[in-house]
């Protein structure tokens, strides 16, 4: 337990920080979940839609610390490429 002050606010922020980081992994994994269902349906229009939202949320995550940029960044350009891959 926490003997200071500042040490008991610093778990408040941390268990606070948890539950937002939570939320915008969720949010993250699942537009990538819809992704990957709209890419195996082998639908294009809807997997492109998909991925135009997908994007800013996988963006937005490594912004905020949730994942790693080189991590988004890797994994929307092997997405976009199975998205494109749908088209042939």
């Amino acid at each position: 337990m926490a003997n200071t002050s500042s040490a008991r606010k610093a778990t408040r922020v941390i268990a606070h920080r948890t539950e937002v980081n939570k939320s915008r992994r969720t949010r993250m994994r699942t537009s990538l979940r819809k992704l990957e269902d709209a890419i195996a349906s082998g639908d294009r229009n809807a997997a492109l839609v998909a991925l135009k939202s997908a994007e800013p949320e996988l963006m937005r995550a490594a912004q905020k610390g949730v994942i790693h940029r080189n991590a988004a960044n890797r994994k929307v350009s092997r997405l976009a490429h199975r998205v494109a891959k749908l088209g042939k």
